[in-house]
């Protein structure tokens, strides 16, 4: 079986990265995360059927063309069930298999820089769409301690679990691989961070 296509571009003024996930030989497809720029998702779904749009969590610049989108396509949008966009017509629990044409991709629930984070991985592969959980150079903002302790805590648990040869497709900048920052990641997790929270690098 073929591997999944993925298709990524930045939209609006955030550049956020809305993602396409495209299974052949069908070519059915979801959207991941559409920020902004209807037109460009429009362009990043072309040649393909789309049967959801899914959401890694529901900051503005992740789901300002929502609405459009969905209207435009109207398939089912599929969230965290604390999602803060309404409606969600299927919730999605963590280890949740979506089903794409042949392909599935499980939801992954990932806690901290929002209470709603959800990563996206594709079955049998390497990728995973990771939103804000996590970056190149550190995890997602947070605001409060509280919620920095818990992506402490989705990076223990969840993310440093994956394999080495992992790529990640983050919600802002470019793609990278697990393998390359895991020494860093496991640095920042073993240090007492004491109350912080905000913006965070993994040489802190």
């Amino acid at each position: 079986m073929k591997k999944m296509i993925l298709r990524f571009r930045p939209v609006g003024p955030w550049q956020m990265n809305a993602h396409v996930l495209v299974s052949p030989p069908g070519m059915q497809s979801v959207l991941i995360d559409p920020g902004d720029e209807p037109r460009a998702l429009e362009a990043l779904l072309a040649g393909t059927r789309p049967v959801a749009i899914l959401l890694t969590h529901s900051h503005p610049d992740h789901t300002g063309a929502l609405e459009q989108m969905r209207s435009r396509l109207r398939v089912p949008v599929m969230a965290h069930p604390m999602s803060a966009v309404k409606p969600v017509d299927r919730p999605l629990a963590d280890a949740e298999m979506i089903a794409v044409g042949e392909h599935r991709i499980k939801a992954i629930c990932a806690p901290g820089h929002t209470a709603d984070q959800l990563c996206f991985a594709l079955d049998n592969d390497a990728r995973i769409v990771v939103g804000d959980a996590l970056f190149e150079g550190g995890p997602g903002k947070t605001w409060t301690p509280e919620e920095f302790q818990t992506t402490l805590d989705t990076l223990r648990r969840v993310v440093l679990s994956w394999p080495e040869e992992t790529l990640c497709f983050p919600g802002h900048g470019d793609p990278f691989k697990l393998g390359a920052i895991r020494g860093a990641i496991a640095s920042f997790v073993s240090k007492d961070h004491g109350r912080f929270c905000g913006d965070a690098t993994w040489g802190m």
